[in-house]
């Protein structure tokens, strides 16, 4: 038997896409100023993570309006809150699994 670290996604091993997801998984939507403001990104970092987001499907993204009256709403899509969810699982394994030392290991194989 050979121990290995479970498998962490890189697209929500960040920490601003990170908290994105969090937030839109306990919020039915939030626009874009909202998002903004309660991760405390700028404009265009937030523009640019919620966009590689939107693309793996983890997010929809929908805009009304133009020019400055502008507005987007973001919602967390199943696959996304899936994503979340094994991103969450495969923390608490990372954290709850025993390495085993050289001694075991020498043993098992």
């Amino acid at each position: 038997m050979s121990f290995k670290f479970p498998v962490i996604n890189p697209l929500l091993h960040n920490e601003l896409r990170l908290k994105i997801m969090v937030a839109l998984d306990s919020l039915e939507s939030a626009n874009f100023m909202y998002l903004c403001e309660i991760t405390g990104s700028t404009r265009g970092n937030l523009s640019v993570q919620i966009k590689t987001l939107q693309e793996a499907g983890y997010l929809q993204v929908d805009k009304s309006g133009s020019g400055p009256a502008a507005r987007s709403v973001c919602r967390i899509t199943h696959k996304g809150i899936d994503a979340l969810r094994a991103y969450e699982h495969g923390l608490r394994r990372l954290f709850e699994e025993r390495v085993p030392d050289m001694e075991e290991k020498k043993s098992v194989g």
